[in-house]
């Protein structure tokens, strides 16, 4: 395919999202090319695609975003094309499904070399930095330090897109330490959010709250294992829960809606001692009563990002139907209409996963 031309979503900047002819990319040695099959739109690339700071920076802070990028990094696709040794060291054959965990660790900072490769120093993540082109395209590479895993060919490509929004919510899930006899609640009910609800009721709480302003997706959090839920427009959420736990309050609160209400509500109907999670990305910065974390109730506040080693579990998850994808992916739209994809999952009104899928 050297020297060939493909058609893809090319970010400039905020609002200024192209359709664009890009070069289609070969496999060096190492390197495993894919057809993408599906690539999901994530909350946070509408929050690039708005001008969010944490993106394009500010006053205070350098943005993350190096354009200009194809964007996507919930993607799937069949392999086309292998680098020498990339068969071998992956397992993978042409014609096989496979992913790539979002991040590309360098290999080499203090982070990598202790094993904490999520939190590389050079954190590149396909589609927001031009070295690692996303999968709003239709051919696109993993590069030789990617890490890559070979997907079930069974799994259809518009499941098998979620395994890596599941990643995440694995790993958030496991941050809260739930044990035995918890009151968890979940903050949102969007699609890392119900990833949740499905990962900890494997963890058997002794209760499972989730919380959402969408009666459509509290619906969807019950179906896949939430024992309560709760809309705070119409009750007041942190009583609820007080209730529901002799006043107490929650064991784990993890915190998936990305809107700073959200952290406050936390940390108001956590217990004394309770673990607090972090997992969404946030436009701007949240200021919240920090004495509440500290002398009135000593919380552990556990940051998440990303999936780390949970890539197999998600995959074994979708393939062995533990959690049911039809009920989270609620639209598949051609690529180019991504657009339309983007204004879908930043309304939120009818949508939960919207996936962009690449004419073949």
């Amino acid at each position: 395919m050297s020297g060939a031309i493909q058609e893809a979503v090319v970010c400039h900047g905020a609002f200024d999202y192209r359709w664009e002819d890009v070069p289609v990319p070969t496999a060096e040695p190492g390197e495993v090319v894919i057809e993408v099959g599906a690539c999901g739109v994530c909350a946070s690339d509408v929050k690039c695609y708005t001008g969010a700071p944490l993106f394009w920076g500010d006053a205070d802070r350098e943005g993350y975003v190096k354009g200009p990028v194809v964007p996507g990094h919930e993607f799937i696709g069949t392999v086309v094309e292998l680098g020498d040794g990339a068969g071998e060291k992956y397992g993978l054959n042409v014609g096989d499904t496979a992913i790539s965990e979002q991040i590309v660790p360098c290999n080499a900072c203090r982070y990598c070399l202790r094993g904490q490769y999520w939190m590389c120093q050079v954190h590149d993540i396909y589609g927001f930095r031009r070295n690692v082109p996303g999968g709003w395209t239709r051919f696109m590479k993993f590069p030789s330090n990617a890490r890559v895993y070979k997907v079930p060919s069974e799994v259809p490509m518009w499941q098998a897109a979620l395994i890596e929004p599941l990643a995440c919510s694995i790993h958030a899930v496991e941050r809260g330490e739930i044990q035995l006899g918890d009151t968890v609640v979940i903050a949102g009910a969007g699609t890392l959010g119900l990833g949740m609800v499905a990962t900890a009721r494997l963890k058997s709480p002794a209760q499972l709250v989730v919380l959402d302003l969408s009666d459509a997706r509290l619906e969807v959090a019950r179906a896949l294992g939430a024992d309560i839920t709760i809309n705070p427009k119409r009750e007041d959420a942190v009583r609820r829960v007080l209730d529901l736990t002799d006043g107490y309050g929650c064991d784990v609160y993890i915190e998936a809606t990305g809107h700073p209400d959200a952290v406050k509500q936390g940390l108001m109907m956590i217990r004394k001692l309770g673990t607090f999670v972090e997992f969404s990305v946030m436009r701007e910065p949240v200021t919240v009563d920090w004495t509440i974390i500290g002398d009135t109730k000593e919380l552990n506040i556990h940051g998440s990002h990303l999936g780390p080693y949970c890539y197999p579990i998600a995959i074994d998850m979708i393939a062995n139907g533990k959690i049911d994808a039809s009920k989270i992916v609620t639209h598949r739209l051609p690529l180019r209409d991504y657009l339309e994809g983007i204004e879908l999952v930043r309304s939120g009104a009818d949508s939960i996963k919207v996936l962009l899928e690449p004419e073949r």
